[in-house]
C-alpha cells in the first residue's frame, strides 16, 4: 500500500493500516502543508481535545506529546508546536517515511503504478490519497489574471512578515481572513477585512449553553464543528451520511459557516473590517492595485491575501493520471466513496477534505482522522481476507 501524503491523515491511516501487516509506503515530506502553506505565530481554531492525530492504542495523543517533551501544551494551540507534534508522531507510526514526490499514479495490472520525480517508478496494490488541500486553493476569478507579486492566496505564505510596512486588502471572512488580518497588522501593516458577508461572526462561548454540564457535552462533540445538537451529528460520520442528501448539504454549510475564533477579538480592534462587499475588479495602476468594491467605492493596495478558502477538485491533484481521474465517479469535484472510503476504482481510497462530500465537514479537521482511519483500516482488512479466500 502506498499512501500519498504525509500530514495527519496520512499518519493517522500509517498508524491503523501498519497494524495489518501490509507492507505499507508513507510518501511525502511530513507535515508539508502546515510547515509551508501555514503563517508562522497561527493558532489552531480547533480545540486542544479535538486534534489528536490518531493511532489505534491512542498512544500518540496530543497530551502524550506533552509527557514526552516535558513542555505544556497552551490553548489554543500554536501552530509551531502543532508542527512538531505531528513530527513526533510521524517518527513513531511512520520512521521511513519516503520524502520524494510523486508526479504520477496509473492503474496498472488491477493495481497502480507510481512515477516518482526523476523517473523511478514502483506499484502498489492500493493507494490511499491523503495529500491535503493545497491545489484546492480558491482563487476568484477575478484576480486570475493578476501576478502574484500583487495577489496571493493566504496559503501560499509561511511568513506574513514579509509583508511589513505594506498596505495589504485580506479578501475574506472566516479564520484563515481574520488570523492573517491580526498576523499583518502586527507584523506593521495597514490592514484592511473585505468580506462579502453581512457580518462576521466569532464563536463566542455563551455562559447559558457551555456550562451546563452534562447537558452541554450533550450538545457540543468534542471538535464542536456544528452548532448546538447538530455538532454531534456531524461527529457520527456513519450516521450523517445516511441523511437525504439535501439535508447532508445543509447541515454542511451550517457547520462550515465562516467565523473565527473569540480570541481574536482584541487582536483585531486597530483592524478595520468592512461587510457586506465584494471586489468587482482588480487593476494594477503604477505599481500599486485599484480594487473596486460592489458598493461603489474602491481602495489603493500593494496587495491582495485571498483568505476565501478551498473548493475541492481532485482533478486539481496534478499527479492522478487523466485516465485514473475518468475511472473514478465524482460529485462536483469529490469522489463518491464506499464506507470503508474506497472510490469506484478498486484499491483507491481518498481521505481528508475530499472524503467531505461523502462522509460530511467532520473530515476537513483533524478530528476527522481518527473516525477515518478506523473506517480505512476496517475497510483494507476485509479486503485482504476477501482476496485471499
Amino acid at each position: 500500500m502506498a499512501i500519498i501524503g504525509a500530514g495527519p491523515y496520512g499518519l493517522a491511516a500509517s498508524a491503523h493500516v501498519g497494524r495489518l501487516g501490509l507492507s505499507t509506503a508513507v510518501i511525502g515530506e511530513p507535515m508539508w502543508f502546515w510547515q509551508r502553506r501555514m503563517p508562522a505565530g497561527m493558532f489552531l481554531r480547533s480545540p486542544n481535545v479535538a486534534t489528536d492525530i490518531a493511532d489505534p492504542d491512542n498512544m500518540f495523543s496530543l497530551r502524550a506529546f506533552e509527557a514526552v517533551s516535558g513542555e505544556a501544551i497552551s490553548s489554543p494551540l500554536p501552530i509551531e508546536r502543532f508542527i512538531d507534534y505531528g513530527l513526533w508522531v510521524q517518527q513513531q507510526v511512520a520512521p521511513n517515511v519516503d520524502a520524494r514526490r510523486v508526479e504520477r499514479i496509473d492503474r496498472h495490472h488491477g493495481g497502480f503504478r507510481l512515477a516518482f520525480a526523476g523517473g523511478e517508478l514502483t506499484t502498489a496494490a492500493q493507494v490511499v490519497v491523503a495529500a491535503g488541500l493545497a491545489p484546492f486553493a480558491a482563487r476568484p476569478k477575478q484576480f486570475d489574471q493578476l501576478p502574484t507579486d500583487l495577489v496571493t492566496h493566504s496559503s501560499n505564505h509561511a511568513d506574513l512578515s514579509t509583508f511589513a510596512g505594506r498596505r495589504v486588502a485580506v479578501v475574506g471572512g472566516g479564520q484563515s481572513a481574520l488570523e492573517s488580518a491580526a498576523l499583518l497588522h502586527e507584523a506593521g501593516c495597514e490592514t484592511e477585512v473585505l468580506a462579502r458577508a453581512p457580518r462576521v461572526f466569532f464563536l463566542r462561548r455563551q455562559p447559558w449553553l457551555h456550562h451546563l454540564g452534562p447537558l452541554t457535552r450533550l450538545m457540543f462533540a468534542p471538535a464542536e464543528v456544528g452548532p448546538a445538537g447538530l455538532s454531534r451529528l456531524v461527529e457520527l460520520p456513519g450516521w450523517y451520511r445516511r441523511l437525504p442528501r439535501v439535508l447532508q448539504d445543509r447541515f454542511a454549510v451550517r457547520s462550515l459557516r465562516p467565523a473565527g475564533a473569540a480570541w481574536l477579538i482584541s487582536r483585531l480592534r486597530n483592524v478595520p473590517i468592512t461587510s457586506g462587499v465584494a471586489v468587482t475588479a482588480a487593476e494594477p495602476v503604477d505599481g500599486y492595485l485599484r480594487l473596486t468594491l460592489n458598493d461603489g467605492s474602491e481602495r489603493r493596495v500593494d496587495h491582495v491575501l485571498l483568505a476565501t478558502g478551498f473548493r475541492v477538485d481532485i482533478g486539481r491533484y496534478p499527479f492522478l493520471s487523466d485516465d485514473l481521474l475518468r475511472a473514478v465517479k465524482q460529485v462536483d469535484g469529490y469522489p463518491c466513496l464506499s464506507r470503508t472510503f474506497e472510490s469506484s476504482v478498486p484499491g483507491l481510497y481518498f481521505l481528508g477534505a475530499p472524503s467531505a462530500w461523502s462522509f460530511g465537514p467532520l473530515m476537513r479537521f483533524v478530528a476527522g482522522t481518527t473516525w477515518a482511519a478506523q473506517a480505512l483500516a476496517r475497510g483494507i482488512e476485509l479486503r485482504a481476507r476477501t482476496s485471499n479466500r
